[in-house]
């Protein structure tokens, strides 16, 4: 027997074969040299019901087990574990062949990047590993079908607010957008409170002295007490986004960012994005997508937010001179 492997965990092997109850039954029947009518007098059911039982094609009950254990042997356990495997398998043979027919979905991904940061198995894409593929990915993202997935990511970009005309892959996008929900999932975040992250901010404002990785620890429980998650990821190139501002709920507001190339760009785009959440709070449902250093289509919204975080930045309050900052801009 082969199996599927996943090395990201994401999903469960796969068999390639599948055996119901009914062989077990088959077997023993062959042992006593039992017709199927002789089994069915003495279980109580009919001939069709047999049948069907032993075929897979009716689900094998605790009643159905009980009565097994009398006539043929075996625990209770024995019987309804065998049907729970049973069951799974199919289940999962089934699914096998949908990922099989979805692998058109994957082209619109950067695989090879989704592999290096973790995302995908290492591994060829080709027709034996593409199924699988489809499958790490729909764990990934926490969506049962592609289908469900442009339900839940492709119809975000009605949410998008770019800050460059080309943030238009989105597959990349959204794939670097769940690498940060995910990430968020596993912190634990006060409830938001506006003028407690305004007090954080000025208290982060003594930071941004510091290298991102010496500040992170005091910034992010700043910004936890104020209920602001904070998440760094690395950037997927192909998305062209490095710092976004979002609200995952009504009541909890997450800032992603990557490291950027430089100190000083990590901390206006910490501020910039900061700006989103302060400014534009009644846009709950946006998604604001920023990559620094970058000249593109400037809405309101952006301009509003690179003039607060240069305001911020070159206060004295903030520790910096007025050249800190020169080409930090959306």
């Amino acid at each position: 027997m082969s199996n599927a492997s996943n090395d990201t965990g994401n999903a469960p092997l796969v068999p390639d074969w599948v055996s119901p109850p009914g062989d077990t039954i088959l077997d023993l029947l062959e042992e006593r040299d039992w017709t199927q009518q002789q089994l069915a007098d003495r279980l109580g059911f009919s001939l069709k019901h047999v049948n069907q039982l032993i075929k897979g094609k009716v689900s094998l009950t605790e009643d159905a087990a009980i009565r097994l254990r009398n006539v043929l042997g075996a625990s209770i356990g024995f019987w309804l574990t065998r049907e729970a495997q049973y069951r799974e398998r199919a289940a999962l043979l089934a699914a096998a062949e949908h990922n099989a027919a979805a692998t058109p979905w994957l082209e619109q991904f950067p695989l090879k990047e989704l592999m290096e940061v973790g995302v995908l198995a290492m591994r060829r894409p080709d027709g034996k590993s593409k199924p699988e593929m489809v499958g790490e990915l729909l764990a990934f993202f926490g969506v049962a079908s592609p289908a469900q997935w442009d339900g839940q990511y492709a119809s975000m970009q009605s949410a998008f607010r770019r800050s460059h005309e080309d943030q238009d892959d989105v597959a990349a996008i959204s794939a670097w957008l769940r690498l940060g929900e995910r990430a968020a999932e596993r912190m634990n975040t006060s409830r938001y409170n506006e003028a407690s992250f305004r007090r954080a901010l000025g208290q982060i404002s003594t930071l941004t002295r510091q290298v991102p990785e010496q500040a992170g620890p005091r910034l992010r429980s700043l910004l936890n007490a104020a209920g602001v998650t904070l998440v760094v990821v690395a950037a997927l190139p192909h998305s062209r986004v490095s710092a976004v501002a979002r609200w995952l709920n009504a009541h909890r507001p997450m800032i992603q960012l990557s490291l950027g190339k430089t100190t000083e760009q990590f901390w206006f785009s910490f501020f910039h994005e900061a700006a989103h959440i302060l400014l534009h709070s009644k846009q709950k449902t946006a998604v604001f997508l920023d990559d620094p250093g970058r000249d593109g289509a400037h809405s309101v919204e952006e301009k509003e937010a690179n003039a607060w975080a240069h305001e911020r930045l070159m206060q004295p309050a903030f520790g910096q001179t007025e050249d800190r900052f020169p080409t930090a801009e959306y």
